[in-house]
């Protein structure tokens, strides 16, 4: 009978990687105890024994890529890949609204401070579009402004941003375009700081659960907000929006999107990062809008996740000196692991990131895509 260490070297073998190897995409291991963690604790075990630090790896990224496209998910009982496993029962719903703020209070009050650190200028902590950029702060506004764009915002305007953040949309459509806007955040340090930065504009932001939601816009927009909804409210969330949503308005949905549909998420992720989350497939939203929403536009523009991940991780890593007075070692382990992984998800294109235009009745004469 082969031992952990055994099975683990033949998995990372099949996958180009080489225990204590000299590339770059190598494991070292530290732990020799790592093999049975993993090989019995799945993801959750592969991540925390990183934060632990069993194991290291010159470039993480790489690592994953490797492993992900090696498919190695599914040749291990334990899936420790970084995409699919078992961390919820379909039974449960991680996205009810008892535990709506928990996601504002573990991951983005963390502290401002990081987020300054590590984001560009207007604090956008969602993909940014690279198409004609040349650095962060050029993609995250091109971002905006494509958004803006494409639901064809017109001066006075009503906007309302699901999972404002920082502020960072509403400032810009207010600036920008003459934009009347509300934001709407679970998170008390992001709506803190969104009030200081949008000061003298008709940009509000609100902490509120969506649920709650009880006025009308001419258009609504949620970017990077989708994944903390959970498939068991898909469609809650889209019949809020689409009382929130004028006749003849226009929804934007900005979000992460997998390849397959799935009922739970990464037990590591899901555990010390994004609690209570979950990726939509195109199966799962197109049930949810049936009968409520005509989708107008679809457009996948995933890679650009992968740049936009990378020059986070170098921000953060290159500002640590300037944090690390606020977290330990531990956390700098655990936030460069969660951003190399997400990179390398982005990168294999098992992860997309999708923007979808939705009406409620279809634009007359048809709708114009913006790119």
């Amino acid at each position: 009978m082969k031992t952990d260490k055994q099975i683990a070297q033949s998995l990372l073998e099949s996958a180009g990687i080489t225990i204590n190897g000299a590339n770059d995409y190598d494991i070292q291991i530290h732990n020799d105890e790592l093999y049975s963690r993993v090989l019995h604790q799945g993801a959750l075990g592969l991540g925390e024994a990183y934060m632990d630090g069993w194991w290291d790896v010159p470039k993480l990224d790489l690592f994953f890529e490797k492993i992900i496209n090696a498919n190695l998910d599914q040749k291990v009982k334990g899936d420790w890949s970084i995409l699919l496993s078992g961390a919820f029962s379909i039974v449960m719903n991680a996205g009810r609204k008892s535990k709506a703020f928990q996601v504002g209070q573990q991951h983005y009050d963390i502290g401002n401070d990081l987020y300054r650190a590590m984001l560009d200028k207007r604090l956008v902590y969602t993909c940014g579009y690279w198409q004609n950029a040349k650095n962060l702060n050029q993609a995250q506004d091109a971002k905006l402004d494509l958004i803006c764009r494409k639901i064809g915002l017109q001066k006075g305007q009503k906007v309302l941003d699901i999972g404002s953040g920082w502020g960072s949309f509403i400032k810009f459509a207010a600036e920008n375009y003459g934009a009347e806007t509300l934001g709407v955040t679970v998170s008390a340090n992001q709506k803190e700081l969104a009030d200081k930065l949008c000061h003298g504009l008709p940009a509000q932001t609100i902490l509120e659960d969506y649920r709650d939601i009880n006025q009308q816009f001419d258009h609504v927009v949620s970017v990077g907000m989708f994944e903390h909804v959970g498939y068991k409210n898909y469609r809650t969330y889209m019949k809020v929006v689409h009382r929130a949503l004028s006749d003849d308005g226009l929804f934007l949905l900005h979000t992460i999107g997998g390849n397959n549909s799935t009922h739970d998420t990464d037990p590591w992720l899901g555990k010390y990062i994004f609690p209570n989350s979950m990726i939509p497939s195109m199966q799962q939203i197109s049930k949810s809008v049936e009968n409520l929403f005509v989708i107008e536009d679809w457009h996948n523009f995933g890679p650009d996740y992968d740049r936009t991940l990378m020059q986070w991780h170098k921000n953060f890593e290159r500002n640590w000196d300037k944090l690390k007075s606020n977290y330990d070692e531990r956390f700098h382990r655990m936030w460069r692991y969660y951003l190399l992984q997400s990179a390398a998800g982005f990168r294999t294109r098992k992860l997309q990131l999708w923007q979808i235009v939705l009406s409620k009745n279809g634009v007359p004469g048809g709708y114009k895509s913006v790119r």
